[in-house]
């Protein structure tokens, strides 16, 4: 199967501004990769109808994956995944309360019917990875990206 994208097929939203700084490993994976992206700035509390609509809307946009980055009370990945039938990647962040473990517990603990797959705290890296691997299960082109990864990982 053929899957060379030239518009976005993997969304990245965070819930602030100063999440971007953590988030640009994600966006660097997926720029080697050669997958395109958009990037939307939108917090789960503070703009929850821009969420909805990004969210609900993502899909027709032709997004196969997203990735919500947040902090805190960590709601953006939970609310993002109720609105869209594409999975979602949570990417729990850092936080100067409780060290990112406040994310991790608030993303991990969704109810049965809306999962959020979650990385480790600040594993924005991996977000992409992870994204990658979900395309490449329908697209051959993201799959051989991940197998020449893991290749070059193994001769370092």
């Amino acid at each position: 199967m053929s899957c060379d994208h030239k518009n976005p097929v993997i969304g990245i939203i965070m819930g602030s501004e100063s999440d971007m700084p953590a988030m640009e490993p994600c966006m660097k994976q997926l720029e080697e990769f050669g997958v395109p992206y958009e990037v939307k700035v939108a917090s789960a509390h503070r703009k929850p109808a821009e969420v909805h609509e990004w969210a609900s809307t993502a899909h027709e946009r032709g997004i196969k994956v997203i990735i919500a980055a947040a902090g805190k009370a960590a709601h953006l990945g939970g609310v993002v995944a109720a609105y869209t039938p594409d999975p979602v990647i949570a990417v729990p962040m850092k936080t100067s309360d409780l060290g990112g473990l406040d994310s991790l517990l608030s993303m991990v603990q969704m109810p049965s019917g809306v999962p959020v797959a979650t990385v480790a705290i600040n594993g924005a890296k991996n977000a992409a990875v992870l994204a990658v691997q979900i395309m490449g299960t329908g697209c051959d082109g993201a799959r051989q990206k991940i197998i020449d990864m893991k290749k070059a990982m193994a001769e370092a």
